[in-house]
């Protein structure tokens, strides 16, 4: 299958899907698919990639690359990317990124996370998909545009210690962070799925750290253990802090402008992802674990949602025809 036969893909009703499977394209039965799935994978590509197919120009590119990419196919960061977990992954990693009061002034001052949520959300995820998916060359034009925004980024904000600090979005404690609540919300968001992941959890936190490289992170944790080493690092040295900026988020994360069904589940999610924070930081966030079995009802939130995705192509999609076509080339 080539890039230009992507029309090939059915996305609603009845029309044949292909689909890859066990390495090769297979059609997937042609049975139709229902209409509250087809409209809720609509709204959820949307929040997700900006875009009802999920086939945002972006995307289309993956298929368009000319190496094989950073991360190997298949491997940790291709699973847990992949996997319905970062729906759970995405909240918390904005929950713990708050705590450090220098990241979470650069978002306050310079991210229109209130007036335009989708919008911040798309630019992660569009970071995010282009980085695990798409080729080096891809990857590295993605990062330097999120560079060139970082740029800008720059301000004051009160330390933890109660001192005044000037911050920028490229300062190295800063991006140290960030890359440390990132990597280990979407490990802990894998893991409240209940998928396997190849390799284990400290395969992810290895695999994933090329990632940090690229934002220039030096020597990012290879480990699970280094990981949460580093980030509990942060709390004894006092780096961490609540307060009325945390709160502000905390009161928009838990209820943003997702209508009805969605923002139910959404509720579930935000649940889910409190229950997957460690005691010292819920408590700094000011938030509590319900004492429902909130991680089995959002394993049942997220099987619904992965049947609603699943009904239609994905990056991940067309990193394989990427990868086929150079193998192609390559014989």
């Amino acid at each position: 299958m080539r890039p230009e036969d992507l029309h090939e893909w059915g996305t609603s009703g009845a029309r044949p899907l292909r689909r890859w499977h066990a390495g090769r394209v297979t059609d997937v039965p042609s049975s139709p698919t229902p209409d509250w799935i087809q409209s809720l994978r609509g709204k959820i590509l949307v929040a997700l990639a900006g875009d009802p197919t999920g086939m945002a120009p972006y995307v289309r590119d993956i298929a368009e690359g000319d190496d094989t990419g950073y991360f190997i196919e298949n491997g940790p960061a291709w699973t847990v990317h992949a996997g319905m977990g970062t729906l759970v992954a995405g909240i918390r990693a904005l929950l713990l990124q708050a705590l450090h009061p220098g990241a979470l002034a650069g978002v306050h001052d310079w991210s229109r996370y209130r007036e335009d949520p989708i919008g911040r959300l798309t630019g992660t995820v569009r970071w995010v998909i282009t980085l695990t998916y798409g080729s080096k060359a891809q990857a590295d034009a993605e990062t330097r545009r999120v560079g060139r925004f970082h740029q800008r980024v720059k301000g004051e904000y009160r330390a933890g210690d109660g001192t005044e600090r000037a911050y920028t979005a490229e300062a190295t404690d800063l991006v140290r962070w960030v890359h440390l609540a990132f990597t280990d919300a979407f490990l802990a968001g894998h893991e409240a799925s209940k998928k396997p992941l190849p390799g284990g959890p400290d395969a992810y936190v290895a695999d994933w750290a090329t990632a940090g490289r690229l934002m220039r992170v030096v020597d990012p944790p290879l480990t699970r253990a280094a990981l949460r080493g580093e980030i509990d690092d942060f709390y004894e040295r006092g780096e961490l802090r609540g307060g009325e900026r945390v709160d502000d988020v905390v009161r928009f994360l838990r209820k943003p402008p997702f209508p009805g069904a969605m923002g139910v589940a959404y509720r579930v999610l935000f649940a889910a992802a409190v229950a997957t924070i460690p005691r010292r930081y819920r408590k700094m966030l000011g938030v509590r674990r319900w004492p429902l079995p909130v991680l089995t009802v959002t394993r049942v939130i997220l099987r619904i949602t992965e049947r609603a995705l699943g009904s239609g192509p994905r990056a991940q999609d067309m990193a394989y025809l990427r990868l086929r076509r150079l193998e192609r080339e390559a014989a």
